[in-house]
């Protein structure tokens, strides 16, 4: 990755060439990914999440009117909104929206919570790789929410800051999201992985033993998910839960569900949504397994709740793909592998990996030998840490 102060110079110098002066706050927020819990986080379970040492910055300076100018130096295009007019769009599960939507949908979320905005001239920069599962659009909405605290005097509750994000990407961006990315990007600790209860947004720190190393694995193979596969998963789920509340009053969501209550209603439940539930419930168990495993090191049961994941959501949640299935082989026969499952919503993406840090190496070159013999793609495989949570550079 690019040096810091090498990153700080260059964006500072692309910033002065576009708006002809130099940037006076600097905000980031880091990407994440799921050591375990996929499509948990709508369904108000359980997710262990960690952050990565692969981030956004925003360079930004105020401007006297209420305009704001954004470019990003991975995107082409830049983007002007004005903070007196913004209104949610309408869904639009056909196409991806613009990248700046996720920028003015932030702001009206804070403005719509009573927030001053302040305009600015902005200029991202990312080292998330985009559309891979590791929340490269949250980073962006924490790190433009950090940017609006610091221009104008505050800080948002971090919890809530998470809420807004949300909010302006379901409501804003049009994309139903779940709220496991912003809270990740803006409450991650260096070093540590976050048990999140989605239900009452409680994050409990948990170590990872010393001896195990955590890699990503990218397919190269980018996922898309503001259309249909996203939403029709969630919708089963939360069909799911109807019905099974009928025969249980306290149910609201699966995670109010046992494996009990979806064998004894199968019946009562078309194959398809019994086959969401099941895997939901049981990926709430493996996520709350981990707090016992991942401490100690306990490499048995973490494969065997790696492997499961995978299993789960390649047969039971449908979200797996050809290069998905290409890459965990190669990850699962790599050296001093421990553990490797989908990471982030799947379709394609990353892919995340325990493993014994003494082979890091040796994983790392095998496994983007292996999956390019297998699919002709170069993949992208990096170890990562856990990273500090949004806020002023």
């Amino acid at each position: 990755m690019i040096d810091f102060i090498e990153r700080k110079q260059w964006v500072a110098t692309k910033f002065h060439q576009i708006y002809g002066r130099g940037p006076q706050v600097w905000a980031r927020a880091p990407g994440r990914v799921d050591l375990m819990g996929s499509h948990t986080d709508y369904n108000q379970g359980y997710v262990m999440t960690m952050t990565i040492d692969r981030d956004t910055w925003v360079a930004a300076a105020p401007r006297p009117d209420r305009q704001v100018a954004i470019c990003s130096l991975n995107i082409e295009g830049c983007g002007e909104f004005s903070l007196d007019d913004l209104k949610p769009g309408t869904q639009r599960f056909s196409s991806p929206a613009r990248w700046t939507d996720y920028a003015a949908g932030v702001a009206w979320a804070l403005q719509s919570d009573g927030w001053p905005l302040h305009g600015f001239d902005g200029l991202v920069h990312s080292t998330v790789p985009f559309g891979s599962g590791l929340s490269s659009s949250a980073a962006l909405e924490m790190a433009i929410g950090a940017t609006f605290e610091a221009l104008g005097g505050y800080q948002v509750v971090r919890v809530r800051m998470a809420q807004l994000g949300q909010q302006a990407e379901n409501q804003y961006v049009g994309m139903n999201c779940g709220i496991l990315d912003q809270f990740s990007s803006v409450m991650g600790e260096a070093d540590s992985t976050i048990l999140l209860d989605c239900r009452n947004l409680a994050g409990q720190i948990i170590p990872i033993a010393p001896e195990l190393g955590v890699v990503i694995c990218d397919t190269r193979s980018k996922r898309q998910l503001l259309g249909t596969e996203y939403s029709d998963r969630r919708a089963q789920c939360e069909e799911g839960a109807r019905i099974l509340g009928r025969f249980y009053p306290g149910v609201t969501a699966l995670r109010d569900v046992t494996e009990e209550m979806v064998s004894s209603h199968r019946a009562d439940l078309s194959e398809t949504v019994y086959k969401r539930c099941r895997f939901i419930v049981e990926e709430n168990q493996r996520v709350l397994d981990l707090p016992r495993r991942l401490p100690n090191g306990d490499t048995t049961r973490l494969g065997e709740s790696f492997a499961a994941s995978f299993a789960g959501a390649r047969d039971l949640y449908e979200i797996t793909v050809p290069v998905m299935e290409a890459m965990y082989e190669a990850m699962t026969t790599a050296p001093g592998v421990v553990g490797a499952r989908q990471a982030g919503a799947g379709f394609g993406g990353c892919m995340v990996a325990l493993v014994r840090k003494s082979s890091l190496e040796l994983f790392t070159e095998y496994v983007g030998d292996t999956y390019f013999r297998l699919t002709g793609i170069q993949p992208n495989v990096f170890t990562i840490r856990a990273s500090s949570g949004a806020g002023v550079l």
